[in-house]
């Protein structure tokens, strides 16, 4: 009952957050256009459940971290910002849909999305500020955070997804290879200007 008040406020703000632009979004929007809305959920859910993860661990003491070991934030600037240059890359050279053979070009799996939480910036200023935020003072603290990032989690699900249907729909449009160069060359290289924010 004492999270109840908190949860109003901790929905708007996680749709501020989710549904605006980010690197997720960005690779959502690619993966809907090129593989269609459901082979993106394993990507989807990825985000969602390692999003889940981070969120309970900051809860539980992994925020610290980055309070008492300014290098770690910095360490994992680099390499999220190194990781989603790749990402870029291979959106950005991505071929075609009809172009391409089997098995050649995959959206991300699950684990890759999920991983990939703990190596993006946006998704740890997110959950610093939810739990710093949101987390009640009183109960059992292990509970309220699961309850939180599950919460959490529960409302950005449409917003994220939103961003998946929206490729799927412009993936639709696309008519011949030009067409779907330029759309993947679009993505990829906002992709890679998301890592402006994270070292900037």
């Amino acid at each position: 009952m004492e999270a109840l008040p908190f949860l109003g406020p901790a929905a708007l703000y996680m749709i501020s957050m989710t549904i605006t632009p980010g690197p997720n979004n960005v690779m959502l929007t690619a993966s809907g256009a090129n593989y269609g809305f459901l082979r993106t959920l394993p990507h989807i859910f990825g985000i969602l459940g390692g999003c889940f993860l981070l969120f309970a661990g900051i809860a539980l003491g992994l925020g610290l971290v980055f309070e008492r070991y300014p290098l770690v934030q910095t360490g994992l600037r680099l390499v999220g910002s190194a990781y989603l240059l790749y990402l870029a890359w291979r959106i950005a050279t991505a071929p075609p849909p009809d172009l391409r053979q089997r098995g050649e070009g995959r959206p991300l799996s699950f684990w890759q999305a999920a991983a990939f939480q703990f190596a993006n910036p946006k998704a740890w200023v997110m959950g610093l500020a939810l739990m710093a935020g949101f987390l009640p003072e009183g109960g059992d603290t292990v509970v309220n955070a699961l309850l939180l990032a599950g919460f959490a989690e529960l409302v950005g699900l449409p917003c994220i997804a939103l961003w998946a249907g929206f490729g799927t729909a412009i993936g639709r449009w696309l008519d011949g290879p030009r067409a779907w160069r330029i759309f993947n060359g679009v993505m990829g290289g906002l992709t890679a200007a998301c890592v402006y924010f994270i070292l900037g």
